[in-house]
Formats: C-alpha cells, sequence, structure tokens
C-alpha cells in the first residue's frame, strides 16, 4: 500500500532511530530527508533502488509534489525528520496538503535533541524538589512566537528549560531569562547531541554567553537552563523504602530528615 510514513529521526545517532523507522525506511521505495540536520548514515540502510531527495533544497510545494508522484505509482514514500517529528518538524502544513490530496500518511515518533542533551549531561529534568515541569520553547526570531509564550514570561516559572534554535541570540536569551532566574542558575548548552563531534559548554546564566562566542557556536544547539542542573536535589519517593505502591510494601520506616 502507498502511503507516506513520516519518521523521527533522532538527533543524529544513527543508532538513536527507532527499531520502527529503520524498518520504515528499509522498506521505502523514496526517502525525503533533512539533510541538513539528519546524517546520511540514518539513511544508508535503505533500498539499493530507493529514491533519495535531501529536503534542504526544497520547498513545500516540490516536497509534497514528489509524494504525489510517488504514491500515485504505488510506492511508499519516507520522510525523514531529525529527532522528533511532532517538535519544531513542520510537518502539520506536509499533513494538511496530503489530506488535500487523499493521501495516506502516518506518524513514527522519534528521540528529540532536547531528551539527547539531558542524557549527554546524565542529569534529569524533573527531579524531586527542584523541578516537575519541563518547558520546550525558542526565542522568537524569523519565525515569530505567540505574545503569552516569549522567553521572558515562559521563565517567571523558573521550570526546567530546553530552548531550541536561539543559540545565535544567546545574548539576548540571558537578558530575557535573568529577569526571573538568578545570574548563579546552570546553564548547559549541547552542539549536535549524540553526534561525534558533540560539544557540551557548561556555564551560569552570569557568564554561558561568553563561553558560547570563545567555543564559535553559533547554531545547531540545545540550551538547557534551570536548577535541575545543579547538585543539589531531592530523591525520587518511588525508591523510597518507606513509601507503598501496589507492586511493594513500605518498611513503615520513615526518614529522620
Amino acid at each position: 500500500m502507498s502511503e507516506v510514513i513520516f519518521i523521527g529521526a533522532g538527533p543524529g545517532d544513527p543508532e538513536l532511530i527507532t527499531i520502527k523507522g529503520q524498518k520504515a525506511v528499509r522498506h521505502a521505495d523514496v526517502i525525503i530527508y533533512a539533510g541538513s540536520l539528519v546524517p546520511e548514515a540514518v539513511i544508508e540502510d535503505r533500498r539499493a533502488d530507493a529514491q533519495v531527495f535531501n529536503s534542504a533544497t526544497m520547498d513545500l510545494k516540490s516536497i509534497i509534489e514528489t509524494m504525489r508522484e510517488a504514491t500515485e505509482n504505488g510506492q511508499t514514500v519516507a520522510r525523514v525528520h531529525t529527532g522528533d517529528p511532532s517538535i519544531y518538524g513542520s510537518i502539520r502544513e506536509q499533513i494538511e496538503e496530503l489530506d488535500k490530496l487523499g493521501i495516506p500518511h502516518r506518524v513514527i515518533p522519534g528521540v528529540s535533541s532536547f531528551v539527547a542533551s539531558a542524557a549527554a549531561l546524565q542529569r534529569e529534568f524533573t527531579v524531586p524538589g527542584i523541578s516537575q515541569t519541563v518547558i520546550c520553547t525558542r526565542m522568537e526570531g524569523r519565525t515569530p512566537v505567540p505574545d503569552l509564550e516569549k522567553i521572558d514570561l515562559l521563565a517567571s516559572h523558573r521550570a526546567s528549560m530546553s530552548i531550541f534554535l536561539s543559540v545565535g541570540m544567546i545574548s539576548k536569551l540571558v537578558e530575557k531569562l535573568t529577569k526571573h532566574y538568578p545570574l548563579h542558575t546552570p546553564v548547559a548548552v549541547i552542539q549536535r547531541a549524540s553526534w561525534p563531534d558533540q560539544k557540551i559548554v557548561k556555564g551560569m546564566l552570569a557568564d554561558i554567553a561568553q563561553k558560547v562566542k570563545d567555543e564559535n557556536i553559533t547554531k545547531t544547539a540545545m540550551i538547557l537552563v534551570g536548577d535541575f542542573l545543579g547538585d543539589e536535589f531531592e530523591n525520587s519517593l518511588l525508591y523510597a523504602s518507606h513509601f507503598t505502591h501496589e507492586y511493594r510494601k513500605g518498611n513503615n520506616e520513615h526518614p529522620t530528615n
């Protein structure tokens, strides 16, 4: 059956595409992949006769036309996006056009760069006593953001933040964040998380902008902000000996501190 399959390729490491996504790539007749962000190694397990298109050089009209021609010929299309396609993946506009044409489609999720960045740091966004909320957002640039989602308003929650597509505006970002976060708030910038040339820069809001400039990081980087990156935290109740749930009975001994 001909269809278009949107696939989250993961953050860059070819082994971080899901098994289901890899199978879809392996069996596809036509592959359209985001070549500016997805390494070709992710799709190297494709069929020898598969047609490959790099969407970095295509606009929406040409992408949809390629999908239409392929499906009309009974072919399956793998549309390979970086990370997870539901986050800054621009799949909604493609799906809308496919619906107009009556072309079947489905989505296979992937590993987003924001969780790959946390993995690189070996940190947890939702640390008990520190933060139980994760905000994924971006700075306003050529693409605007709604007024209620401006960085300085989101920063007022002091939650764990993952900031996409904004490292080129790091100084302006810090200015907005420090309206609510203290200058000593830890920050980490991860460029090309999970790639062989992954680079990690750690600091505080007080010095991160200069550190990023010194490392000449201008794009393809995730910015993580919040006290979850620090050394102070509380242990989860999940594994506490006195905490009971349906799978485990507690020992009725509560901690003394």
